[in-house]
């Protein structure tokens, strides 16, 4: 499956030091997976955790996204995690924790040359530097990562995210100017399903492509949310089927439920359709 084509739905958090968590995410229904070195891994198992991840990643995961997400080069373990896992054929990308402008990457993209890399959009500076960080030739997707914003900006929790959407809005526009992947922060309360489904109704409304998420409990609520429904399909293809007709008729626009359909509408229902089919494939 091509990137482009590539679902990212749901995309859970798995720590990189737990053995059975490793095993069963391999039968788990998500479109792809943080394999986490770093904040779900305690300072003196960070050794050892590589080498855990190292040997399960030789696994089969499937058509899931395979992505680790790495130490920060300032710490004692970042520059021997993107070295690890720089050639490693069952890694996908490598994450780097808290971006906050271009050169993060760079130092990165040294190490492993040949991986693509994701960014942790997680810093007031990151923010305002999104557009740069986006524009990088080796950035694939960007992670938002709203409890580290949170903390940064002091801001409290509210169930619309108000203190967040300045933020969630300069990388959307700066993943989607350079067509790069982004997906949603987590939900804490995991437990909480309606709160759940609300944060990822909101954030497939803004545009982004998924939600990561902390517990296989979260899956198929995200996966549900930003997966096209039966009706939205129906319409795509009925958008689709009226514009070409009226094509046909020497007409540039057409009406479906009273609504006018112009190109822009049906370039929207061919990606609609294009997800939907790309889902389908990872059920296969």
């Amino acid at each position: 499956m091509t990137q482009a084509a590539r679902p990212y739905r749901s995309v859970l958090y798995i720590p990189g030091s737990k053995e059975r968590a490793l095993e069963k995410a391999m039968t788990l229904a998500a479109d792809a997976i943080i394999f986490d070195l770093e904040d779900a891994v305690a300072p003196d198992e960070k050794v050892n955790a590589r080498a855990i991840l190292a040997q399960a990643l030789n696994g089969d995961y499937g058509n899931r996204a395979r992505i680790v997400r790495i130490n920060g080069l300032d710490t004692p373990w970042g520059r021997e995690d993107a070295a690890a896992f720089a050639d490693h054929a069952g890694v996908d990308a490598l994450l780097i924790p808290k971006v906050s402008q271009a050169s993060d990457l760079e130092a990165v993209a040294a190490i492993a040359p040949e991986k693509p890399l994701w960014a942790m959009m997680e810093t007031a500076l990151g923010m305002l530097n999104a557009a740069d960080i986006a524009r990088h030739p080796r950035l694939q997707g960007m992670v938002m990562g709203t409890n580290d914003l949170a903390k940064e900006l002091g801001s409290r929790f509210r169930a619309d995210r108000i203190p967040m959407q300045t933020g969630l809005g300069l990388c959307l526009l700066a993943a989607r100017a350079h067509g790069r992947v982004i997906v949603d922060g987590v939900y804490n309360a995991f437990k909480d399903e309606d709160g759940l489904r609300a944060e990822c109704e909101q954030g497939r409304d803004m545009g982004f492509d998924g939600k990561t998420l902390i517990h296989p409990l979260q899956l198929e609520i995200a996966n549900t949310a930003f997966a096209p429904s039966e009706a939205e399909v129906d319409l795509a293809r009925r958008q689709i089927a009226a514009y070409d007709a009226a094509i046909a008729a020497g007409q540039a626009v057409a009406v479906v439920d009273g609504k006018i359909v112009e190109n822009l509408h049906v370039a929207t229902a061919k990606q609609m359709l294009a997800k939907a089919e790309a889902i389908a494939a990872m059920a296969e």
